[in-house]
């Protein structure tokens, strides 16, 4: 038994600790408050009373401290912005009635100990315990100060709205004024769709994931006669292989197990209006050869079914994959491919967008403040946009994305600085590790692997060259700095 502590101890009743009830284990707070004394223990719950009843009748036969249980109603266990609110309430109430604080970090989700940590580092000061089966209870001591300007960011979350942030959907209204760009390629691609959406053939985008793929397939969309139609999405490469012919076509109540009513599959759903199939390349021989049939002759029979039905649609497709070597070696039906690939785009990857990184960072943050208004009138410095300009951004715009929400949520002012981006991104292994094992086979871009080690190198040879790019040319076997110069305004590297 440790000793007397003046504090109320607080924390959420978890899983772990209502099983106690059954012998199990003690659970959390049972073993926290037979190893340390406090003056009364407060606890939130968000389960149902008749499962906190017994386990409340439990616990009080088990210690002598005062029990004070408050139901605590969330929508969500992981709701960040639900949380605050009832932690905050809690602790404001503690601390008005002069108790000393004492939080046991253990029980509940992560995001209700994040909470617990944020709050007690901002407003509440706190002793924190931790308790676990393999180290026993513990007071423990958070080595880091969080900033009192996170408070108000914290309080407004949304999970609903991050998830929709973070989710990085193409808008349905997507136009070809979404589509932000300056450079000479990019402003090409955009000129040939907006003339492929007036003409009603079928179109094939390929693409790096997150290049933007499902964006031009919606302007196309809403910029074609078929605008006020469904536009209907699928990623072919999520679908299990025994409910490809369901999801595709649809079936008939009793076609199979679980099938306990008629389905329309997405053809049917996109009748008048847009299919798009997304991860076209991934779609198994077999299904390539149904989807020929039902392309030609615009007509399919529902699994289970007997009676074909006919749609008109427009059949837009994307892809990462090269189709005409899996054309060349017998992956891909020939025929298929000349169906589909009538309207081609190929939409660079976002290092090869010269001009462009600067433009769509800030249109993206500009984007997500419109969308959330905790994030409304947050900027880049200037030091900040030269750590995104010499990042490789493989995930495209989609990781460009997701790295300025996580920099937004975090960053303590108005302005994200080189740190906010640096903590915001992923350092992911670089590409040209095993850079002479692989296979041939599935077929790989060559030119882009000799840019990948230049990428990586000519970065660290002017590091050692100190900056001098005569010095830096020299080191990489180079003729001249002008050599270099092009190399580094080709492969988008600016020297800091």
């Amino acid at each position: 038994m440790g000793n007397k502590s003046q504090a109320a101890l607080i924390c959420w009743i978890g899983g772990n600790d209502l099983d106690a009830v059954t012998g199990k284990e003690q659970g959390p707070i049972c073993a926290t408050l037979k190893a340390e004394l406090f003056q009364s223990v407060e606890l939130l719950y968000n389960y149902p009373e008749e499962k906190v009843k017994p386990y409340l009748d439990w616990l009080t036969q088990q210690v002598d401290t005062p029990i004070h249980a408050h139901p605590a109603p969330l929508t969500s266990p992981v709701n960040f912005g639900e949380i605050y609110q009832q932690a905050n309430q809690h602790l404001s109430r503690l601390q008005g009635d002069h108790h000393n604080i004492a939080i046991l970090l253990s029980p509940g989700t992560p995001a209700m100990q994040a909470v617990w940590i944020l709050l007690g580092k901002t407003r509440f000061p706190c002793t924190y315990y931790q308790s676990s089966r393999e180290a026993g209870v513990q007071q423990v001591d958070i080595p880091f100060e969080v900033a009192a300007e996170y408070i108000p960011a914290a309080g407004g979350l949304n999970s609903a709205q991050l998830s929709q942030l973070a989710a990085l959907d193409a808008p349905v209204n997507a136009a070809f004024d979404s589509i932000i760009t300056r450079n000479p390629r990019m402003q090409t691609l955009k000129a040939q769709a907006q003339i492929l959406a007036q003409r009603n053939v079928p179109v094939l985008i390929y693409g790096e994931t997150g290049t933007g793929k499902e964006l031009f397939a919606r302007a196309i969309h809403n910029a074609s006669n078929r605008a006020n139609a469904p536009f209907i999405p699928l990623n072919c490469g999520a679908i299990p292989p025994e409910l490809v012919d369901s999801v595709l076509f649809g079936h008939k109540k009793g076609a199979f197990t679980g099938a306990v009513a008629d389905k329309p599959g997405v053809f049917a759903q996109a009748n008048g209006g847009t299919l798009f199939l997304d991860e076209f390349g991934e779609l198994e021989p077999a299904v390539q050869v149904r989807l020929l049939r039902v392309l030609q002759e615009g007509t399919f029979v529902p699994v289970g079914g007997s009676k074909e039905i006919k749609v008109d649609i427009r059949l837009i497709t994307a892809t990462h994959r090269n189709l005409m070597e899996a054309v060349a070696n017998g992956d891909f039906r020939e025929d298929l491919f000349y169906r589909v690939a009538v309207g081609v785009l190929h939409l660079p990857p976002l290092r090869e967008r010269e001009g462009d990184l600067s433009l769509l960072a800030e249109s993206l943050l500009r984007s997500l403040g419109e969308q959330d208004a905790s994030l409304k009138g947050k900027n880049i410095s200037v030091e900040a946009k030269k750590v995104i300009l010499k990042h490789p951004w493989r995930g495209n715009v989609r990781e460009l994305q997701s790295a300025l929400l996580r920099a937004a949520l975090w960053s303590q002012g108005d302005t994200l600085t080189a740190e906010d981006i640096r903590q915001a991104l992923f350092q992911m292994p670089e590409k040209n590790t095993g850079l002479l094992n692989r296979d041939v086979t599935q077929g790989i871009d060559i030119n882009e692997l000799c840019d990948d080690v230049m990428r990586h190198y000519i970065p660290l040879a002017l590091d050692a060259a100190q900056g001098k790019k005569s010095k830096a040319a020299e080191l990489l076997g180079m003729n001249n700095y002008q050599t270099l110069d092009h190399k580094m305004k080709k492969l988008n590297i600016t020297q800091t």
